[in-house]
């Protein structure tokens, strides 16, 4: 199936699970763009193009988020939450990617209309299949709605 470069959000505060997340994707011949953006706030300006964003055209949205939930300023579920509100990000494919261990946020993030929810392992070789599988299974295998619903 054919990859159409659009790029990956991926929303993480944590410098190391960055790295090992960029490296991941490289390392598994995953191409896309990467746009990091670092806590909850700087997500929703980048996908909404406001803030420092503001020329950036919002109808041009990312193959997909990867979100962690335990962000500064505005929380991954809050993230989820105004995007699963929004016309333009409704249907747009979000997982995330967090170390939570809480009952409840995996089941708010469902209840939310997250797409996956992934507990980060702790072993690095473990941390990159997991994120390697991901970028292949949601760049290359998941089938997205056309951008015109919204994704």
């Amino acid at each position: 199936m054919e990859n159409d470069q659009r790029p990956i959000l991926l929303v993480e505060d944590n410098a190391d699970d960055e790295e090992l997340t960029m490296r991941a994707l490289k390392g598994s011949n995953i191409l896309n763009p990467v746009i990091v953006a670092r806590d909850g706030t700087e997500a929703l300006d980048y996908l909404f193009g406001r803030g420092a964003y503001a020329g950036r055209n919002p109808s041009d949205q990312p193959a997909v988020v990867l979100l962690d939930l335990k962000l500064p300023k505005v929380d991954g579920l809050e993230v989820l939450r105004q995007m699963r509100a929004a016309e333009s990000t409704r249907l747009l494919p979000v997982v995330i990617l967090t170390s939570s261990k809480e009952e409840q946020d995996l089941v708010k993030s469902y209840a939310f209309g997250c797409n996956s929810y992934i507990r980060k392992p702790v072993n690095f070789e473990r941390f990159r299949f997991t994120v390697e599988q991901l970028g292949l299974y949601w760049l290359v295998v998941n089938q997205a709605p056309p951008r015109q619903y919204g994704a």
